[in-house]
């Protein structure tokens, strides 16, 4: 009795004496270790993340533009109405549901800002089964200051189309297009030459989306509409014939944060940037060769 009493009661004793806790240097080493790790991981998960955006973004695009195609067929090869304003974007499109989508963007508190109904009510939005998602990358979260204070979470178009495909209204005199008259103006599906070359969509700088007209003049000076730049300094595109493309930026001056007056615009084209604007320029259209067009009957 006394020698098993004995035992039990040095049990505590002994099991204390083999337990061993942290010291603070290996605690300090171990927490090293955890951030060496995260730094190394999250930069990882970041830009899995932003690529697993574009692809949405991508296939956001291809729909568009099937849409695109499908108004066509059904509409003896014309394209959807592409209107706009003036060139140096003072000026935007009619608001009309005529056209492939009925909304100008901007950063203020404004009703166009958040109205889906002006994307599915528009000329694409049956072609589209009335999904205003596709019209917007999922990576495009830029809002002004007031509308985070209004309660927005976010804008609903992020896409515009290639200014020089569609009836631009009354910025078409004589089947030309008086903000880009020395190249040609593509009306219908068919009279698009080489549509593997010519772009339909972009996702756009959400500085300078405004409406769904976005006007590159080859040869200009400076950046009136923007491209956007948020895949890792790339834009996707969507083409006459189908197919999308991711295309990185070349120069740094193309690149501006996603954020409201962040893109300074007009933004006079660099040396190092005429790459990029030139890149744009040689998948808008064709020149006209001063071959007229016939006149285009509304």
């Amino acid at each position: 009795m006394h020698t098993r009493a004995r035992i039990k009661g040095a049990l505590p004793s002994l099991c204390a004496k083999g337990r061993r806790a942290f010291t603070l240097i290996e605690l300090l080493v171990v927490i090293a270790i955890i951030g060496i790790l995260a730094s190394m991981v999250l930069p990882a998960l970041a830009k899995a993340k932003s690529r697993g955006h574009s692809i949405s973004c991508l296939n956001n695009i291809r729909q568009l533009t099937l849409a695109w195609i499908m108004y066509s067929g059904d509409f003896d090869d014309r394209l959807t109405y592409n209107l706009g304003g003036s060139a140096d974007r003072t000026s935007f499109a009619a608001k009309t549901n005529i056209n492939w989508v009925n909304n100008i963007l901007s950063w203020e508190v404004d009703p166009e800002n958040t109205n889906t109904a002006l994307i599915t009510e528009a000329a694409l939005g049956s072609f589209t089964s009335g999904n205003y998602r596709i019209y917007k990358c999922p990576s495009d979260r830029a809002l002004s200051a007031e509308q985070r204070a209004a309660g927005y979470t976010e804008r609903t178009r992020s896409y515009s189309m290639n200014a020089m495909l569609g009836n631009a209204g009354s910025l078409i005199q004589y089947g030309v297009n008086q903000n880009n008259p020395n190249y040609r103006q593509f009306f219908t599906l068919s009279s698009i030459p080489d549509p593997a070359n010519i772009y339909v969509f972009l996702d756009e700088h959400p500085d300078s989306i405004n409406d769904g007209y976005f006007l590159n003049v080859p040869d200009e000076d400076f950046w009136y509409d923007l491209p956007g730049s948020s895949h890792n300094g790339a834009c996707n595109f969507s083409f006459a014939d189908g197919h999308v493309e991711f295309h990185k930026w070349q120069s740094p001056d193309t690149i501006k944060p996603a954020e409201p007056e962040a893109a300074g615009l007009p933004l006079r084209i660099s040396e190092a940037a005429r790459i990029d604007y030139n890149w744009i320029s040689d998948r808008t259209s064709v020149e006209r060769y001063r071959t007229p067009n016939p006149p285009y009957k509304h």
